[in-house]
């Protein structure tokens, strides 16, 4: 059973399977097991950067594609949410709609780009995609009738999903949201592995090792990929409408920042490249560090303050160069990501 809701694709690796399972139960049980809002948003965070982040690995880590308009289509899905809700009121009808037409605006624009653009070489591909991010980004800060401009947009949620609705004695609309966004990312995350582990997914990984092998046998490349593209956006686009269900907010530097591209990009290489595994653990690692990594530093700081030169180093204001350091080292003990790693550790014991 467990194989068959996997796609067949296990852990392969006793202490990574230790560690999702451990992960999975942190995530379920956080509401109960640490309260405090800065927690329940850390996870509800780790949950949204599951989705986008294995969203990416399906165009990254599958085709060798890099595009950095993946936080393009993380926006329309946010705006979906947000600009249907701010005109039409809040109700579970909004948020469908939203979401309909924005992922119908993000297919659209991933099979343009998809077909225009994966004919010329990696490197204009991912240089005509940062363009078009670049203009979506302008486009969506100017646009203020509709976006809201620099402002972004407030707006209400269904009352089940509202922090003032009680469903029992300490169980209000804020963890109801919370547990929504929980099952939405276990449903996305193990169609993502469907996807990959099917003759498609296979296809895929065939044109990454080898495009002229692969077209010589007879598969369209273009078209695998412009595939790959579209349900990498779709994908994308569903992460973007958790993120404004659970903010109720949206604007230019919540979810079309392209520093949150630079974190995508970091957390697939932490976690492992072409293993969707790695996009959950890889997620979990760094929000976790990025979120209280400043709180360690302070304590470090404190209990250092017999050495200044210590406790100067420790400071949380430096909590980046900390951030860096942990990054740089993970890339170099891990070359292939942790599931990387721990997968060919399980294979020489």
């Amino acid at each position: 059973m467990l194989t068959r809701l996997l796609s067949a694709d296990l852990p392969r690796s006793r202490v990574l399977a230790v560690l999702l399972v451990a992960m999975l139960i942190a995530l379920a049980f956080v509401p109960v097991l640490v309260p405090g809002v800065k927690a329940l948003n850390v996870a509800a965070k780790i949950l949204i950067f599951i989705v986008l982040v294995a969203s990416f690995d399906l165009l990254l880590g599958y085709t060798g594609i890099v595009s950095f308009a993946h936080t393009m289509f993380y926006g329309i899905g946010a705006y979906g949410v947000a600009i249907a809700s701010t005109r039409i009121g809040p109700g579970w009808s909004s948020i469908a709609v939203g979401i309909m037409v924005a992922l119908a605006l993000s297919f659209v624009l991933a099979a343009a780009i998809g077909l225009f653009s994966l004919r010329v070489k990696a490197i204009f591909f991912s240089m005509i995609t940062l363009a078009v991010a670049a203009a979506f980004q302008t486009l969506a800060s100017q646009l203020s009738d509709i976006t809201g401009g620099e402002d972004g947009l407030t707006f209400k949620m269904p009352e089940v999903l509202s922090p003032g609705f009680q469903l029992m004695d300490g169980f209000d609309g804020r963890l109801v949201c919370y547990y929504l966004l929980f099952f939405t990312t276990i449903v996305l995350l193990l169609a993502m592995l469907r996807i990959v582990n099917s003759p498609f997914g296979r296809v895929l990984q065939a044109i990454r090792e080898n495009e002229f092998r692969a077209e010589a046998v007879g598969y369209r490349v273009v078209v695998y990929r412009t595939t790959a593209s579209v349900l990498s956006a779709l994908f994308a686009t569903l992460a973007g409408a958790m993120l404004a269900i659970w903010l109720r907010y949206n604007g230019p530097d919540t979810s079309l920042s392209f520093e949150i591209m630079l974190d995508v990009l970091l957390i697939v290489v932490i976690g492992g490249m072409g293993t969707i595994y790695g996009a959950a653990l890889g997620s979990g690692i760094f929000v976790v560090a990025q979120s209280y990594l400043q709180d360690l530093l302070k304590l470090g700081s404190d209990a250092a303050s017999g050495l200044p030169w210590l406790a100067a180093l420790l400071s949380p204001d430096r909590w980046l160069l900390w951030l860096g350091l942990l990054f740089v080292l993970s890339v170099y003990y891990f070359p292939t990501g942790i599931v990387g790693r721990l997968r060919a550790a399980q294979v020489n014991r």
